[in-house]
């Protein structure tokens, strides 16, 4: 499936994803209200990647639950409702309209948006996560999933794994992009984006062992919620690596921009022409069964 984020803005594009190769659709991260995000240039491409700081340019919810409520009766393909509000409030807000919804099946709520000036990411503060989730089941009957930043110590990702087994997860998603990185156009001596000073979120294969780390551990950590990976998928190995380390389903971010809707096709064929080799039926065979030496 696409990462919330990519080719998901406007109704052409989420059109589009409907009628390609993917197995299921999240829209952009919402908040109440149209957002034209961060000034231009806000996203570059970089080797082994890319950096953004689009700021969550989206058209508002009520433009999202619209094309779900027009599309999910006519389609097989599960469409995911992301959600992003920049205060607990607001994503209070969000969830208690979606709730309203009878085409929503499930919310992915995005608790790690790197890219707001200002503003500091939920995923990396305990507590503040708790609480939210706590608010959230209170008042939204629909499935939640969760989409994480990225954790980088042994202690932050056992914290978070003990707050989110508190609650009956649709999935969480990991991961977003690694936040305030920086890239220099050496010709020019300047930031290759404007938005903060050129700080932005990393993507693509330049984040690809952070993502499986940490999709590998929440697998390992989490009781009875699914993994999605996400982070670095250029390829059907890419695919099966993440899916090795416990991933139930894929998310393709980066490579979905530069290439375009076609990568899911070819993902998925590289993916299905690795399990035949190794004579496996369904990613059942192989889910979450990495070998530690």
């Amino acid at each position: 499936m696409n990462a919330s984020g990519v080719h998901c803005t406007n109704l052409d594009e989420l059109d589009a994803l409907l009628n390609e190769g993917v197995g299921a659709v999240v829209t952009k991260s919402c908040t109440l209200e149209y957002r034209v995000g961060n000034p231009e240039p806000r996203y570059a491409t970089i080797p082994y990647g890319s950096i953004n700081s689009m700021g969550l340019p989206n058209n508002g919810i009520k433009y999202y639950i619209d094309f779900i409520e027009k599309n999910q009766a006519e389609t097989d393909k599960l469409i995911m409702l992301s959600v992003a509000g920049l205060s607990k409030t607001e994503n209070l807000e969000l969830l208690a309209i979606a709730n309203q919804s009878a085409a929503i099946k499930i919310i992915e709520l995005n608790l790690s948006c790197p890219n707001i000036p200002g503003k500091p990411q939920t995923g990396y503060d305990f507590d503040a996560t708790e609480s939210l989730l706590n608010e959230a089941f209170a008042i939204c009957k629909k499935p939640i999933a969760v989409k994480l930043p990225p954790y980088f110590d042994m202690a932050h990702f056992e914290a978070m794994a003990e707050v989110l087994n508190k609650f009956p997860l649709a999935y969480v998603c990991c991961v977003n992009s690694i936040g305030n990185g920086m890239w220099i156009d050496t010709a020019t001596e300047s930031t290759v984006i404007k938005p903060k000073n050129g700080f932005g979120g990393i993507g693509g294969l330049f984040i690809k062992p952070t993502a499986l780390a940490n999709v590998r551990m929440f697998y390992k950590l989490l009781n009875n919620i699914d993994v999605v990976g996400c982070g670095g998928v250029q390829t059907g190995q890419d695919a099966f690596e993440h899916i090795l380390c416990g991933a139930s389903m894929v998310q393709i971010g980066t490579t979905l921009w530069e290439e375009g809707k076609t990568c899911f096709e070819r993902i998925s064929n590289e993916l299905a022409e690795i399990m035949n080799v190794k004579g496996y039926n369904s990613i059942n065979d192989f889910k979450g069964k990495l070998n530690e030496i």
